[in-house]
């Protein structure tokens, strides 16, 4: 029977969602993790500013590693079962669990070249398009906010 759908998603997914758990939903949320860190990148005369969504991480949750000219980001969010103690979860849409995206920003930028600033959710990388040195070990890059 084809069911009617709406982007792609089942209309009746919110309707039937409580009554029958998924167990990967419980640690990854509704969406896969590729739609948790929505991502705009912008061009500018010497630099790409890269901003990242990441509502509901904390500045420690959140890693920039860059490595043989790939920008990694990643974010943790631990899942907590001790906080259940006060009632039980019958819909929980937060993400949990571990995300992360790469970028390939070429091997003559370092660490010290890439400025990333965290505010609001939103993590903003300012990432210069001219060459730098080359890279001769891998670092992680400071994250402010």
């Amino acid at each position: 029977m084809m069911m009617p759908s709406i982007f792609g998603e089942n209309l009746f997914n919110d309707w039937f969602d409580f009554s029958f758990p998924d167990v990967d939903r419980k640690y990854y949320g509704r969406h896969s993790a590729d739609q948790v860190m929505r991502t705009d990148v912008k061009e500018k005369d010497d630099a790409y500013e890269v901003e990242i969504d990441l509502p509901g991480f904390k500045k420690d949750e959140i890693k920039a590693e860059l490595k043989e000219g790939y920008l990694t980001i990643s974010a943790a969010k631990n899942v907590n079962n001790d906080e259940k103690k006060d009632g039980k979860y019958i819909r929980q849409e937060r993400f949990t669990g571990n995300v992360s995206r790469s970028f390939y920003v070429g091997k003559n930028l370092t660490q010290e070249d890439i400025h990333a600033k965290f505010e609001n959710g939103i993590l903003t990388l300012d990432i210069p398009k001219k060459d730098q040195k080359q890279v001769e070990e891998n670092r992680y890059v400071t994250i402010e906010g």
